[in-house]
């Protein structure tokens, strides 16, 4: 778990992007019940004090309140120490992927590969992030293709590579949803089964077993 001063520089930065008027932050302002339907715009022109943008960290960091986050930090971390590694931890990565439309590539991801919307930043949304079990995708919006036409399918390029414990099992669930396989179920050489999927922008994702 991140030092407690770690979350403190976080909600500091909120409070400045919310002063600067960076229109990111108006879907983790959307985060708190309260502000729930409000836009950007809307966002951007409350008061924003230090003690809301800890709230909002507490929540991205699964607590409940912005206590509750104290303590259970300051309880993993006896005497305000933690061990050296894991300032350099690799949590984890997330790929992201290309889009035309955010908020119907995530709708897509929602309802033809069984992910969940975990945010929509701006209004309209130009950043998002879908997910599903320990998978996280990433999508940007573009205005035009970041390859040249054609380039993705002639290279066989692969947006994202997701490991499955259940590839058959999936692999039946996307075939019933009429989702895009453009490669079919395969055992490979080294030793892995894949299908890899596309979605409407042309990104390819495999998911591997």
């Amino acid at each position: 778990m991140p030092k407690l001063e770690t979350y403190k520089k976080q909600a500091k930065l909120l409070v400045r992007w919310h002063r600067e008027g960076n229109f990111s932050i108006g879907g983790r302002i959307r985060q708190l019940a309260r502000y729930r339907t409000l836009s950007d715009r809307e966002a951007l022109a409350l008061k924003f004090p230090l003690t809301e943008a800890q709230e909002i960290i507490a929540l991205e960091a699964g607590s409940a309140s912005w206590a509750e986050l104290k303590a259970s930090t300051e309880a993993a971390q006896p005497n305000g120490e933690q061990p050296r590694t894991q300032d350099t931890a690799v949590a984890s990565a997330k790929p992201v992927l290309y889009v035309a439309d955010v908020d119907a590539s995530a709708a897509f991801y929602r309802d033809q590969l069984g992910f969940r919307i975990d945010f929509l930043h701006g209004n309209p949304p130009f950043y998002g992030s879908v997910s599903r079990d320990g998978a996280t995708l990433h999508l940007k919006l573009v205005h035009e293709p970041v390859f040249a036409a054609g380039a993705a399918e002639r290279e066989g390029l692969i947006m994202a590579f997701v490991d499955m414990p259940n590839v058959r099992e999936l692999y039946a669930e996307y075939r019933a949803a009429d989702a895009e396989i453009v490669q079919k179920l395969t055992k490979q050489a080294w030793g892995g089964t894949d299908f890899i999927v596309r979605d409407p922008d042309g990104n390819a994702i495999t998911f591997v077993g």
